[in-house]
């Protein structure tokens, strides 16, 4: 009966350690910033980060990410897996997930808090939502920069009244449901986790407070007048499968 006893608690114990939760995050030439994010994530306050697979999507990089990824085995659940451009690696990690949940997580971003992983999934759990996002915060950079990730988020708050987005910086998907809408489409170069996202019910689609920061390096690249122009096309071409899967060069700059 001791043992038996003994058995019982172990398992218990087992059951209630085990992670509700996948993260994936997709890669390519990120060891300068990718550093920030794990960090950050072995100090989330969700209790069982220690058991939560992180899965790191790698598209042949050049820069040592991988081997800096590995370097935050002791304190992470962490694997580098092979990946592609966004939608190709985070579909790669999904597939590999047998968790309820999968966090798609963008390399250069850092959560605002300790808590926002946590609150997120306690979202999700608690209204019983498909998809969880949060607002995009820009602590370096200049006043337009900071302008335009602000309007981002005002945009997002109002999509819910007709077709919901979420940011892919920072996706939580209810795993059953992220298959049954087929995924990310690997075809879809440019606004993938928009056309993924506005497919989601609005009565299941939620915003956790906070955020994540992320870097203005979008707007060196490409400049803030064409990512304002993809941003409008994209917003009224929602309907429009076609606009999707055009090629807009955006992984090309």
């Amino acid at each position: 009966m001791v043992t038996k006893s003994m058995n019982t608690n172990t398992s218990t114990e087992i059951m209630n350690m085990t992670s509700d939760l996948t993260i994936v995050i997709p890669a390519k030439n990120e060891a300068r910033l990718i550093p920030r994010l794990l960090n950050s994530l072995a100090n989330q306050d969700y209790p069982k980060m220690r058991n939560t697979r992180v899965l790191v999507a790698d598209a042949n990089s050049t820069d040592g990410t991988p081997a800096i990824v590995m370097t935050f085995r002791d304190r992470l659940n962490v694997s580098v897996i092979p990946g592609g451009l966004p939608s190709a690696g985070r579909n790669a990690g999904a597939h590999r997930a047998d968790t309820p949940y999968v966090l798609f997580l963008d390399a250069d971003i850092e959560p605002a808090s300790s808590s926002l992983v946590r609150r997120a999934l306690e979202l999700a759990q608690r209204k019983k939502l498909h998809c969880v996002t949060t607002n995009i915060l820009c602590r370096e950079g200049s006043f337009t920069d900071k302008l335009f990730y602000a309007s981002n988020d005002v945009f997002q708050y109002l999509s819910r009244i007709h077709h919901p987005f979420s940011t892919g910086m920072f996706m939580l998907f209810e795993r059953q449901r992220f298959n049954e809408l087929g995924e990310f489409n690997e075809q879809v170069h440019f606004a993938e986790d928009y056309h993924l996202s506005q497919q989601v019910a609005r009565s299941k689609f939620g915003i956790v407070r906070g955020g994540v920061y992320t870097t203005n390096r979008r707007f060196q690249k490409m400049g803030h007048l064409r990512i304002a122009r993809l941003f409008l096309a994209t917003a009224f071409n929602y309907w429009n499968e076609n606009f999707f899967l055009r090629d807009h060069k955006y992984w090309q700059t």
